[in-house]
């Protein structure tokens, strides 16, 4: 059986939803990866938005931008937790994917994780900035430190979301460890 990432797994249900001239956040820019796969896919006519909180990672975007020969997209130096503030109210309700991949910057320091409290928060602005039928994907990374508690309370949230409105599914990784990454998707419905 061929094993496919969770990551890759997220981008195709991504890709089966986004469209030219579409909206997305990434909400977790890290290295500009999933910025970058956003911008390719709502084209010129749309529109990308990326959150972090640190400086680093936003150069590396626009790094990561400027090697791919793109415009880079609105770059926000913020916590996720203040994307209902940041994005412009014109946009609310009609966002068709927005991106978390949750822990640490790859290559950065380790110490500088998403905040479990400020995930929840950005969670729940997600659901109101998200369209009807927009998908809300969520990596969670258990296997580092605090890394388990937001994974935990993730799936809470996810669990208690009402299913008029939202359809929610969790994607285990095929390793069988507790530690193992672990990718929730969500759809909503109106």
């Amino acid at each position: 059986m061929q094993r496919i990432s969770l990551v890759k797994q997220a981008h195709s249900l991504i890709k089966d939803t986004l469209q030219h001239g579409d909206i997305a956040i990434d909400a977790t820019l890290g290295n500009g990866h999933d910025a970058l796969f956003l911008t390719e896919l709502v084209g010129p006519t749309g529109l990308v938005f990326g959150f972090d909180i640190q400086a680093s990672a936003i150069e590396n975007t626009r790094e990561r931008f400027r090697l791919a020969k793109l415009e880079s997209p609105t770059l926000i130096l913020a916590s996720h937790a203040l994307m209902s503030e940041k994005i412009p109210e014109q946009y609310h309700g009609k966002v068709r994917t927005i991106m978390f991949n949750l822990g640490y910057l790859p290559g950065g320091d380790k110490h500088l994780i998403t905040q479990t409290e400020s995930t929840l928060v950005a969670l729940q602005s997600a659901g109101k900035l998200l369209a009807k039928d927009g998908l809300l994907t969520i990596m969670a990374y258990p296997g580092h430190p605090g890394g388990d508690d937001e994974a935990l309370k993730v799936a809470q949230w996810c669990s208690q979301l009402a299913p008029l409105y939202f359809n929610y599914q969790l994607t285990l990784s095929e390793a069988d460890k507790p530690s193992a990454p672990k990718l929730f998707t969500i759809q909503k419905l109106t």
